[in-house]
């Protein structure tokens, strides 16, 4: 972590781009408080200031992720087009269940048992002519429905890849 420090240190978007190295490199791509501090420690920049980057971002993770990552959008164009149907269908197909999640249904974060997956919300890719919008590790599928979801998911979890 020290060498991402001075590689970094002094860019533009040096926190940005530390939390981003930084979470990129721990196991379960999440950014453990300790490393939250030491960074403080280690930069000069307060805490305060690290941490609520880390939380406004939602490309950042304070709890430990699966492998793969499902993300459900539940902007307006989104929400009016089904997407709390897709949210509520890949929950069911990974067993998760209520006490599994962390927030709201309108913003969640649940992992499965097993790691494999972490099922979350977002509130706008940005992308509402394509509602309504998934993205599994980081690919965006538009116009989805909760068939062509349950079949991503399905592929992923059958060893096959994206």
């Amino acid at each position: 972590m020290d060498r991402l420090i001075v590689q970094h240190r002094g860019r533009p978007g040096m926190l940005l781009s530390l939390l981003e190295a930084i979470q990129d490199r721990q196991p379960n791509k999440y950014l453990p408080v300790e490393v939250l501090d030491y960074l403080a420690a280690r930069t000069g920049i307060p805490g305060a200031q690290i941490y609520s980057v880390a939380t406004f971002y939602s490309l950042f993770n304070l709890k430990p992720q699966g492998e793969h990552t499902v993300c459900i959008c539940r902007g307006t164009a989104c929400h009016t087009r089904g997407s709390r149907n897709l949210l509520e269908r890949v929950k069911l197909q990974l067993g998760l269940k209520e006490e599994d999640e962390d927030g709201s249904a309108e913003k969640m974060c649940a992992t499965t048992a097993d790691r494999r997956f972490t099922v979350r919300t977002v509130a706008c890719f940005g992308q509402c002519a394509l509602a309504p919008v998934a993205e599994i590790d980081h690919s965006i599928l538009g116009h989805v429905n909760e068939r062509a979801l349950e079949r991503e998911v399905d592929a992923i979890k059958k060893g096959g890849q994206r």
